[in-house]
């Protein structure tokens, strides 16, 4: 029987999704991700909390770019 890998934490789910949204993750971590290692919720969450910041930021660059 195989072992699941123990769950991760919020801001362990954080990292993983921010090296998501730039396309850079070890194989080894996708695959203990896709075992399961991951709630479901907090993926969700992150994602939200990622695009919101990915948002701000491209926000404050037109600002900062119509400004000067």
């Amino acid at each position: 029987m195989t072992q699941l890998p123990p769950k991760r934490s919020f801001g362990a789910t954080m990292i993983a999704v921010a090296w998501s949204f730039i396309g850079l993750r070890r194989k080894r971590d996708f695959d203990t991700d896709a075992a399961g290692a991951m709630n479901p919720l907090y993926v969700i969450i992150a994602a939200l909390v990622g695009t919101a910041m990915l948002i701000g930021v491209l926000l404050l660059a037109v600002r900062f770019a119509l400004s000067a």
